[in-house]
């Protein structure tokens, strides 16, 4: 079956009534919304449970390359593994968003035998939710406007508007434009933006919202811009934050769908971790808790992106705790760690991984900061030698780490058990949780721990630009927030090239962002953009539809 591509793998396999995956969750039928045969929105007010007594299994990773490192191929199939050892699971997981799918991801529901279904649907509009946050963003983008060509009672400075259109789409051209040209009938004219979907505010908020009041209240909170005199104006100041709500009472309801052998999933929020927080949404989370006695759920990219906000934004919100960090990697990304070429990464090169390992030992390290064990998932590869599996496998356990050779992309649940029963016995320790910073700390000290302890970095260097806007986030009442830290997911660095474990570096904090609505403070590093472009040759060129309506090309 090797030879198959993950879309013709999920198309072969048999997918059950999404009534008798609910049944098997506990989900009363009352409580779902049918999107067709497979798919269902989930009433979380009709899902009865108690969310203390779950444990939740947060998988990351060890910095990935380009091609990726099978993070959520191995999340669906740790929890298809607990599946098979007869526990009551349930993953939790991000939605695709469009942008990566049609640029260099393809799809993103994982792979192999070790996929949710449908897959073609997940990663194509799935059920309407990056839909109805896109439109809720650009809304408020139409009332912001709106009101000052209408005479602007707010006194909002064209200049200072920071709130920016969204498309769930990488399209470089659209990052700065100029709009309200054409005369006073057509607005007022300014510079504005585009960011990608999945980089909106909303999104954020969304995915950290208890339920739709919380939601509103979140909402009420965003900051579009500021005044002529510099005050903060908030969605609440412009009366919408009851018709953004309205625009999202559907896509705040968790969406329930099944993987290859049937364990129930629920997908949910998709905020990007290198621009934003990189979580799917807590109601998805805690729905999942109520239900099951094990939530498998993942972060996106390293331990230094998404695992670092699950701990210090998402589970801080929230009110849980991880109660094992699963960090997964490839000898590919090792010996790509160790200096060797993407092409050359078939090649046999331990001394390549004797260098490269030191980027999964940091991340090992950062598991443990937050108290916290970790089990390592070495995912394994046609390429990969036994001499190379070997070292690996040997330098975990002189470190004292748990690792498991894991093989679920040919052979599903059955090729994740070792993994799940390593997992199990720290799910059967007690854990020590801890943020790595305090809610009072000054933000300037919070960015700079992030980088010290999580990145392994010197220090930090803020451009004049972002000391001026730390100042001014901190008069305004802000200073609380914990830090979103917008950063390359290939570098423990601000350097996409810096690989490995570097040391002695500093990284530069351009710009620092409110976003009042969701709660913290966007660092921007290095050149990371919030509207991504697409690469030479997108995955789009390979995709299509036959006659029939059946897609290909999604891999």
């Amino acid at each position: 079956m090797a030879h198959l591509t993950d879309q013709e793998i999920a198309s072969q396999a048999s997918i059950q009534p999404i009534e008798e995956i609910a049944k098997k969750a506990g989900i009363p039928n009352e409580a779902l919304e049918m999107y067709g045969k497979y798919k269902a929105k989930v009433d979380i007010h009709k899902v009865e449970g108690d969310e203390k007594s779950s444990k939740i299994v947060l998988v990351s990773a060890m910095n990935p390359t380009p091609a990726g490192e099978g993070k959520s191929t191995c999340t669906v199939g740790l929890s298809d593994a607990f599946n098979k050892l007869g526990k009551n699971v349930m993953v939790a997981l991000r939605e695709p968003s469009l942008g990566p799918v049609m640029g260099i991801k393809g799809g993103a529901t994982g792979g192999g035998h070790a996929q949710v279904l449908p897959m073609e649907e997940i990663n194509l509009h799935f059920n309407g939710d990056l839909h109805a946050i896109t439109t809720a963003n650009n809304a408020l983008a139409a009332f912001i406007d709106n009101h000052i060509h209408q005479g602007n009672q707010l006194n909002i400075d064209p200049r200072r508007v920071t709130w920016k259109r969204v498309l769930d789409m990488n399209d470089r051209a659209l990052r700065n434009v100029t709009i309200g040209l054409g005369g006073p009938a057509q607005g007022v004219p300014r510079e504005d933006g585009f960011d990608i979907t999945v980089a909106s505010e909303i999104m954020a908020v969304l995915c950290l919202s208890n339920d739709i009041e919380d939601l509103k209240e979140k909402l009420s909170q965003i900051v579009i811009g500021y005044t002529y005199d510099r005050k903060p104006v908030t969605v609440a100041q412009l009366e919408v934050q009851g018709a953004l709500a309205l625009l999202l009472k559907e896509a705040i309801k968790p969406n329930l769908v099944q993987t290859m052998e049937g364990t129930p999933a629920l997908i949910h929020g998709g905020p990007f971790a290198n621009i934003a927080h990189g979580c799917n949404s807590v109601i998805a989370t805690n729905t999942a808790r109520k239900l099951s006695d094990i939530v498998v759920t993942e972060c996106g990219f390293g331990s230094d992106l998404g695992g670092e906000k699950f701990m210090d934004i998402k589970a801080r919100k929230a009110g849980f705790e991880p109660d094992a960090i699963v960090l997964v990697a490839t000898i590919r990304a090792l010996k790509m760690n160790g200096g060797v070429a993407k092409e050359d990464l078939g090649e046999a090169n331990v001394d390549a991984l004797k260098v490269g390992i030191k980027n999964l030992e940091k991340h090992i390290e950062n598991a443990r900061k937050f108290g916290v064990e970790p089990v390592v998932a070495l995912n394994d590869f046609v390429t990969d030698t036994d001499e190379e599996r070997q070292f690996v496998l040997d330098y975990c356990n002189d470190l004292g780490v748990r690792i498991a050779l894991t093989k679920v992309w040919e052979k599903g649940g059955e090729g994740g058990v070792e993994l799940a029963e390593k997992v199990l016995e720290v799910l059967d320790q007690p854990q020590n949780f801890k943020f790595l910073y305090e809610d009072e700390m000054p933000i300037a000290d919070k960015i700079n721990t992030i980088v010290t302890e999580v990145y392994g970095g010197s220090g930090v260097v803020l451009t004049d630009k972002a000391k001026k806007q730390i100042a001014e986030i901190e008069k305004n009442g802000w200073g609380h927030f914990p830090v979103c830290m917008a950063k390359t997911q290939y570098s423990l660095s601000d350097n996409p090239k810096l690989l490995g474990r570097p040391e002695g570096f500093e990284v530069t904090v351009r710009e620092v962002i409110a976003k009042a609505g969701a709660g913290f403070v966007v660092a921007l590093t290095g050149d990371i953009m919030t509207m991504p472009g697409l690469p030479k040759v997108p995955s789009a060129v390979h995709m299509d539809v036959d006659k029939d309506g059946n897609s290909k090309g999604l891999f």
